[in-house]
């Protein structure tokens, strides 16, 4: 049984679903999506574990800031550590995907006693990405998208006909193959159309520190992420991947034991994305064998 809650923390408020009893296992969800991405997890986990996913502030029914300093990863990695205090845990597990991943590569480095167990699924270390998207003309390609998602005409281009641009990133990914339900696409009509938060979400790239070469040429990065995150991750850490996204691509793999002293990959070659959707039984088990070894 899912509950929906409301935390008020770190100046916003925070809505969650949570089920079960136990330690706390916390999943961060990605853009564009809301803490419907891990239904299937909360259904699994929730029968050992307290099991919570949050819409991020800017998301759904959370709190939408409208000054872009609230993005800031400080502020993000703060609403996590905060919410599992409201929720009485002094440590946990914690879950994420896309920009809900980068958001979880943080919090060790902000917090480093704070995590039992890191889990990534398609999410690139920061200091990697900002190599890639400087080395590797294939992600600077991939990564293109993100100046459209920083513009101003974002918000009118992504949701125009009925959000019929983030229906097909998202929704129609794979064609007639596609893993979401008309009751899938429902909730995430819905959850897009709440007032502002396809801004809240967008606004997740317009602070963000990296992104690809901007036509005029240069790096659009303003700071370096290899400050913060200069001192390996000494949490075990779990990266799942699926090997056929073309957002992030498989580079972001390379190197990344420098970063993480104690790491395990799961590669899954099919996987797009989406594949916390496209393979939900697969992650599951793929957490479960990680969080019990």
């Amino acid at each position: 049984m899912f509950q929906h809650e409301d935390a008020d923390v770190n100046g916003v408020r925070l809505h969650y679903v949570t089920s079960g009893k136990g330690k706390l296992i916390l999943f961060v969800h990605g853009f564009p999506e809301f803490w419907y991405e891990w239904k299937n997890q909360i259904a699994e986990f929730g029968g050992d574990h307290q099991a919570v996913a949050l819409d991020m502030r800017g998301y759904n029914l959370s709190s939408k800031p409208a000054d872009l300093e609230q993005y800031r990863m400080k502020h993000l990695a703060e609403d996590l550590r905060a919410l599992a205090e409201h929720l009485g845990h002094e440590k946990f597990i914690l879950v994420g995907h896309d920009w809900g991943g980068a958001v979880c590569w943080s919090v060790p480095y902000y917090y480093p006693d704070l995590l039992e167990r890191l889990i990534i699924i398609n999410a690139p270390h920061p200091v990697v990405f900002a190599r890639e998207l400087r080395q590797n003309p294939a992600q600077q390609k991939a990564s293109q998208y993100m100046l459209m998602f920083r513009s101003p005409q974002a918000e009118s281009l992504l949701s125009a006909n009925n959000y019929e641009e983030l229906q097909r990133r998202v929704l129609d990914w794979g064609g007639q193959k596609s893993v979401f339900t008309e009751e899938d696409r429902k909730a995430y009509l819905e959850a897009w159309s709440q007032p502002g938060a396809l801004t809240g979400g967008l606004n997740y790239y317009r602070t963000a520190k990296v992104g690809p070469p901007a036509p005029e040429g240069g790096m659009e990065s303003r700071k370096s992420p290899r400050d913060l995150y200069a001192n390996p991750i000494r949490v075990p850490t779990l990266v799942i991947w699926g090997e056929k996204d073309t957002a992030l691509l498989t580079g972001n793999l390379v190197g990344l034991e420098t970063y993480v002293s104690d790491l395990t990959i799961k590669r899954i070659p099919e996987g797009s994305h989406w594949v916390v959707h496209e393979e939900p039984e697969l992650i599951n088990s793929y957490i479960r064998e990680f969080i019990t070894r």
